[in-house]
């Protein structure tokens, strides 16, 4: 029998690892969208898609990161470091990239399509960037199998979802304010773009990472790749590539597995 998906759970469990993870969350998002923050700053013209290049890059990298971290605490301690963790993600990150893209471009035609469709968009391949990222999976992969994995638990991932999306706004908004109160002064935009993107970039990607395992652990015969946490052992996901071998562990550190 299928085990409920909750809401608050998930919630709950994103803010729990953001507390415990700061320290490496915090630090590395910073680096990468100070760098999208001031090439936006500074860019101009045709010249601002590589700012809008930069931004899609950082913004997956990150996200392909923070899952791997998620991954990496399952069993209740984190064994890879920060580069580690971003290493690891560059097999996926062209799928990861693909991947968001066409999401974005469905949400976008759904949102036109009278709004409900952009949401059961938002809802059925909510998962997706964790799936490519934990399991190796390609693009079209990836969709399935967040659908595949949503399936029955329509209703809570949405709730998960419209909570996850209401939290980033209100932050994005805040320091909206502020870059606004700033008026001209282009520095001052930059830092309050810069601190927003670094405060809400490890909620909406940590919220999808836990989101994922708990959609897994609530469904986990179907699909489930061999050896990951919370996997039976022997099974596989369809068309699912096998997972590359981890990192290796920082010198003198531990020399157990990601959990």
């Amino acid at each position: 029998m299928q085990r409920r998906v909750d809401v608050g759970t998930v919630i709950s469990k994103a803010f729990s690892l953001y507390g415990a993870q700061a320290g490496t969350l915090l630090p590395v998002a910073f680096a990468l969208f100070l760098v999208v923050g001031v090439l936006q700053g500074l860019l101009t013209g045709p010249l601002i898609l590589i700012a809008t290049l930069a931004s899609l890059v950082a913004g997956t990298l990150y996200q392909g990161m923070v899952v791997r971290l998620v991954e990496d605490v399952q069993d209740g301690r984190r064994d890879w470091s920060a580069g580690e963790l971003l290493k690891s993600v560059a097999p996926v990150i062209v799928p990861l990239i693909l991947a968001g893209i066409l999401v974005g471009l469905m949400f976008v035609i759904g949102l036109i399509l009278i709004i409900v469709p952009g949401l059961l968009v938002l809802t059925f391949f909510a998962v997706t960037g964790p799936a490519i990222v934990v399991e190796r999976l390609g693009m079209i992969e990836g969709l399935k199998r967040s659908r595949q994995l949503v399936r029955g638990h329509g209703w809570q991932v949405f709730g998960v979802v419209i909570v996850a999306f209401l939290i980033v706004f209100v932050v994005n908004l805040i320091f909206g304010v502020i870059a606004g109160a700033a008026g001209n002064a282009a520095v001052a935009r930059i830092i309050a773009t810069v601190i927003a993107s670094t405060i809400t970039a490890p909620i909406s990607a940590l919220v999808g990472a836990v989101l994922y395992f708990a959609l897994r652990g609530a469904d986990p015969a179907p699909g489930a790749v061999a050896g990951a946490p919370g996997a039976p052992a022997g099974e596989t996901v369809p068309g699912a590539s096998a997972p590359p071998p981890p990192p290796p562990p920082p010198a003198g550190g531990p020399q157990s597995p990601a959990g």
